[in-house]
């Protein structure tokens, strides 16, 4: 057995020692902790069921109440050659899940996760049952439930167009008021476009041909309506009439698996007409989208121009569909740099912008960079995968592993989690990184006979040659003939694409290079001869008459409203030129980006370490600051000590316990005085800190914006020690740790560290940390901009207020209600063409 397979395994051993101990089962956790409920909460060690816990939106329609988990995870245990635990997960599955919940779900989840789980689950089981030693009893259950399923989507599927409702209620359907959905009118490119592989599974499995054929519509409505002249698609269409909502192309959230459908399409069903649609899609994505090694937004009718100037995670599959495509170089160069960034970062950050810095910090373990990391390395052979992987691995030990799971990190800057573990971490980010390590002996039967869907289950390439009706084909229209010129009919030898081994290490320094010196944005295409650079947003500045004329020969005018305020309205007819048009919507988009992360570059949210045991680092909850007292971004340590709750558990009196309280880091809640009064008393007790947990029950960082604590109106100068606010739901899971491990220690810090054990440290105090006198900058969550709307009378909170020099209230100023006119500019635009 190699090391990695080894170091692999043991951590699979690992992971799965939850805390009842003894348990070899991969979803042992799950089990124990969550089942039957739809995902892990791994922070509170408890399911997620959905309407019991506080609603996040969209995010919740992929919970149906169907034990989303355990299906989504059924192959991989058999990947892993765990096929008791599969059996008995398939019997689970069988006698406890049901799908006529009266739930609206979302069809595009729904499909890959549950349909593709059922799907890939009784591939498995026909392969296990044909060897002969395992499921013997089995008679195409899972089958029988997926077909169920199936029929329970296809109500979504009944538009004009053929492209489904992006959700539909599992017992109702999507009309009549009882079905509480049907009433939408737009959906995203991949939720329409990435049903094909299961649904033509589905038929061909069960010799019904309806499902392949309502998904070949949708796809051949996709194809309709891409854009002639850039043969792009939108992001955002109109299911009625076809209508591009959002005309921005790239090949990341929102479009992604339509493309890898496409061509995975062709692999598992043979038909040529899916490659022939892939390589005129892929051609145009060479020529505008990649920019190597960036993946950029652009303009379906303008390919030329960029929509934004910042990538998604989601885009991280990109590089292994290059591999199956056989275009190897630019994979490794978009590899190189999302490596990069993920070493900078310790993981991709949600997006991140063209010089690398974080633009949304959220990660929720995505898996699509081990996926390209697994398809790079078969592709190439290459150990500098290994690598890779094994960096993965690492930082999900050393960031994201806590006692009950792995934790979606809520912030990538500071450390910090949200008690998420989505049920694509087994389904497909554990998949990608044992079959990157597992040597062939250590997997039960060749991969290579079965197809990967955009969630990793396992789809049986036979299908290809399964009997199927001739009325499922696809729509060929008449300029659409095939064409030779339009194939790779084979996949290159990567022997003969890398004869020097030296070659793939050539490409790859660069890039390292790049990232390492944050390089610039790119400049922006311009014909020949147009001139100079247009006038760029971050160095607009209002009182300047030369900025002016730019605007006006842009077709860009300033109205100084009543209020005012200043607004900013462009029409592209009265710009000087066609180019002089875009470069005004280029200018209004950066207007918009600029404001937006200036509010993003606040200083992000500190963050409250569990460092005792058994946690060692691996919890990190998120906390607001003080206006007052000491400024944890001026230390490198950091104030760790053991909490311990005041009384008054309020601090708004002298304490009576300190004796208890000297030395520790004192826990108080919320209310009754001024933030700085409590603080004032358990300092005067000994503290070495104050941790302030929110009254507000059900509260929590996840839903509502972090402030600042602050001052009294009273010099505060003689508040020394950090104090750090902990919504209500956060600081549950530290009275929680307290209550059952009775000595708890925590690291207050401006971002999380290395997990450490208890004793490998002393204890750094208030004094070791720097000025105490130092004001901490206004800070807010990045995704959650909305002011608060509650304040407290006894309780003076100040909302963050950004930059105050002349510049950037000029900018904020300028962008007032600019989003209808941009609007307007669009629609003007459309009617043009």
């Amino acid at each position: 057995m190699s090391v990695d397979i080894f170091f692999w395994k043991v951590l699979v051993a690992s992971v799965c020692r939850c805390r009842k101990w003894g348990l070899k089962n991969l979803v042992c956790v799950f089990q124990d902790h969550a089942y039957p409920a739809d995902e892990l909460m791994p922070l509170t060690c408890r399911g997620r069921v959905r309407g019991l816990e506080p609603s996040r939106g969209d995010v919740d329609d992929a919970l149906g109440k169907f034990s989303l988990t355990l299906i989504d995870t059924l192959d991989t245990l058999v990947l892993l050659n765990k096929t008791t635990e599969f059996e008995a997960a398939v019997r689970r599955v069988l006698s406890d899940v049901r799908l006529d919940n009266d739930i609206v779900v979302s069809v595009f989840e729904t499909n890959i996760r549950v349909l593709g789980g059922l799907l890939g689950g009784h591939s498995m089981a026909v392969m296990l049952k044909e060897g002969g030693q395992n499921m013997q009893w089995y008679q195409d259950e899972l089958l029988h439930m997926a077909k169920d399923l199936g029929l329970r989507l296809l109500p979504a599927f009944n538009t004009s167009s053929g492209l489904p409702y992006p959700r539909v209620n599992l017992k109702y359907g999507v009309r009549g008021p009882e079905t509480r959905t049907g009433t939408e009118t737009d959906t995203c490119t991949a939720c329409a476009g990435t049903i094909i592989l299961e649904f033509a599974a589905l038929s061909r499995f069960t010799g019904d041909p309806v499902f392949e054929a309502h998904a070949r519509r949708a796809l051949d409505f996709l194809w309709e309506k891409r854009q002639r002249n850039s043969n792009l698609v939108g992001t955002t269409i109109n299911i009625h009439s076809g209508e591009w909502v959002r005309r921005d192309s790239g090949v990341g959230a929102g479009i992604d698996s339509y493309y890898e459908y496409l061509l995975k399409a062709y692999i598992l069903l043979g038909d040529d007409l899916f490659l022939q649609r892939f390589n005129i899609h892929y051609a145009s994505i060479m020529k505008y989208i990649s920019q190597p090694p960036l993946l950029l937004d652009v303009h379906i009718h303008k390919p030329l121009l960029p929509a934004r100037t910042w990538m998604d995670s989601l885009l991280a599959f990109f590089p292994g569909l290059q591999v199956l495509k056989g275009d190897i170089r630019p994979a490794i160069e978009t590899h190189e740099m999302l490596y990069q960034v993920t070493k900078k970062h310790n993981f991709l950050p949600e997006a991140f912008t063209t010089d690398f810095r974080v633009h949304w910090a959220q990660h929720p373990l995505r898996p699509e960079f081990a996926e390209s990391t697994y398809f790079l390395y078969k592709a190439t052979g290459d150990p500098y995968y290994l690598e890779a992987g094994r960096t993965i691995l690492d930082n999900l030990n050393r960031f994201a592993r806590v006692p009950c799971g792995f934790a979606a990190m809520k912030d990538v800057r500071t450390g910090s989690h949200e008690d998420r573990m989505d049920s694509f971490f087994l389904a497909e980010m554990f998949k990608y990184l044992f079959l990157l390590f597992a040597e062939a002996e250590d997997l039960p039967f060749d991969v290579e006979d079965y197809v990967f869907t955009t969630e990793a289950h396992l789809l049986p390439l036979s299908l290809s040659t399964t009997p199927h009706s001739s009325l499922i084909s696809s729509n060929r229209t008449s300029e659409e003939e095939l064409d030779d010129s339009n194939f790779d009919w084979t996949c290159p030898n990567t022997r003969l694409l890398f004869p020097d081994p030296a070659f793939p290490r050539n490409l790859r320094e660069p890039i390292r290079s790049a990232v390492d010196k944050s390089c610039p944005r790119p400049a922006p295409y311009r014909e020949p001869g147009m001139g100079r650079p247009p006038l760029r947003a971050q160095d607009f500045m209002a009182n300047n008459p030369e900025h002016l004329e730019l605007l006006r020969r842009m077709g860009v005018s300033l109205i100084h409203l009543k209020d005012g305020r200043v607004q900013l309205v462009q029409h592209a007819t009265q710009a000087v030129s066609a180019v002089a048009a875009e470069d005004g919507v280029r200018f209004m988009q950066e207007m918009m980006e600029l404001s937006s992360q200036q509010q993003k570059e606040q200083l992000p949210p500190r963050a409250i370490q569990i460092v005792s045991h058994p946690f060692f680092g691996r919890v990190v909850l998120t906390a607001g600051p003080a206006q007052f007292g000491t400024d944890l971004s001026k230390s490198s340590t950091g104030v760790r000590g053991f909490v311990a709750v005041a009384e008054p558990y309020s601090g708004c009196s002298e304490i009576t316990n300190a004796e208890y309280i000297q030395g520790h880091i004192a826990l108080l809640q919320r209310g009754q005085c001024m933030f700085a009064e409590k603080a004032r008393h358990i300092q005067k007790a000994g503290a070495i800190g104050g941790i302030v947990i929110d009254d507000n029950e059900g509260s929590s960082s996840d839903t509502a914006p972090l402030f600042q604590m602050a001052g009294d109106g009273r010099n505060t100068d003689d508040v020394t020690l950090p104090l750090l606010f902990l919504f209500h739901k956060e600081g549950n899971i530290l009275l929680e740790a307290l209550k059952e491990y009775r000595e708890v220690e925590v690291l207050l810090s401006d971002k999380a560290r290395d997990r450490v054990s208890p004793a490998s440290e002393n204890t750094s105090t208030a004094e070791e940390v720097g000025s105490p006198k130092e004001e901490v900058s206004p800070v807010k969550e990045e995704a959650d901009l909305a002011q608060p709307t509650e304040e407290r009378d006894s309780e003076k909170r100040e909302e963050p207020e950004g930059d105050t020099d002349s510049s950037s209230q000029s900018v904020d100023e300028l962008l007032a209600d600019w989003r209808e006119d941009l609007e307007a500019f669009q629609q003007m635009e459309k009617d043009e063409l």
